[in-house]
C-alpha cells in the first residue's frame, strides 16, 4: 500500500487475486480507536479480505508481521501528512505548530486509521509492535530535529538542544493524542490549544536557556 493510499472498502466475495495492500486495507477495517491491531485473529482478517488462509500466508509470515507493515505504514503517512502542513503553513502564512497539530489530530478520524493504530499499538500492543512505534517516533524525531533547524536559519535562531525538543514535542503531542482518542471530540478544539502552547512554551525555553548560556 502506497503512502496515503485510500483505505478501500470491503470487496464483495473472494477476489481471484489478492495483494498485501488487500490484507492491509482489510486490517485497517477492522481496527480503529477503540480496537487494537494486535487483538485480531487471522479468521476475522481473512475474513474480511474475502481469502482463505493460504492465500494470508502467501505475503505474510504471521498477523505479527502483518501488523508491523502497518505500524511502518502508518508512520510512514503521519510523517509524510504532517510534512505537507508544515509546508502548506509557510505558503499560507499560517502558524506551523498550530496547522502540524490541527492536521495530526485530523487523523483520528479518518477511515484509515493510521494515527490511532500508533497510539494504540503503543501501549497495549506486544512487546515488538511497541519496539515498531518507538521506531516510528524516532524517525518523528529525526525529522523534525531537521526542521528545527533548518526552521531556525532563517528566522530567529536554532534553539538549544534542537534534538531534544525534538523528542519533548513528539511524546507530549502522542501522549496528548492518546488522550484524545478517549475524549468526546468537541473537547478536541481546547486540547490542540492546550497543545500548541506546551509546544511554544518548549521554543521559548530552549531559547531562554540559549541566551543564559556563558560565552564561549
Amino acid at each position: 500500500m502506497s503512502v496515503l493510499e485510500p483505505v478501500q472498502k470491503k470487496p464483495a466475495g473472494r477476489k481471484a487475486t489478492i495483494s498485501r495492500d488487500d490484507i492491509m486495507n482489510a486490517a485497517l477495517r477492522l481496527v480503529g480507536p477503540n480496537r487494537s491491531i494486535s487483538s485480531l485473529s487471522l479468521r476475522e482478517i481473512t475474513r474480511e479480505a474475502g481469502i482463505a488462509p493460504n492465500s494470508f500466508y502467501r505475503h505474510f509470515d504471521s498477523t505479527e508481521d502483518l501488523a508491523i507493515s502497518i505500524i511502518n505504514l502508518a508512520g510512514s503517512t503521519l510523517r509524510t501528512l504532517i510534512g505537507q502542513a508544515r509546508v502548506k503553513a509557510k505558503e499560507v502564512d499560517k502558524g506551523i505548530v498550530r496547522n502540524s497539530v490541527e492536521i495530526f489530530i485530523e487523523q483520528l478520524y479518518v477511515d484509515a486509521h493510521y494515527l490511532p493504530t500508533l497510539l494504540r499499538e503503543g501501549i497495549v500492543g506486544t512487546d515488538r509492535y511497541k519496539q515498531a512505534v518507538r521506531q516510528q517516533l524516532a524517525y518523528f524525531e529525526q525529522e523534525l530535529t531537521e526542521d528545527i533547524i533548518s526552521i531556525g536559519e532563517k528566522a530567529n535562531g536554532v534553539p538549544i538542544y534542537p534534538e531534544l525538543i525534538a523528542q519533548a514535542i513528539t511524546r507530549l503531542v502522542f501522549a496528548m493524542g492518546t488522550d484524545a482518542l478517549d475524549m468526546p471530540r468537541e473537547k478536541h478544539a481546547q486540547l490542540i490549544d492546550q497543545m500548541v502552547v506546551m509546544i511554544k512554551m518548549l521554543f521559548a525555553g530552549a531559547h531562554l536557556l540559549k541566551k543564559q548560556q556563558p560565552s564561549k
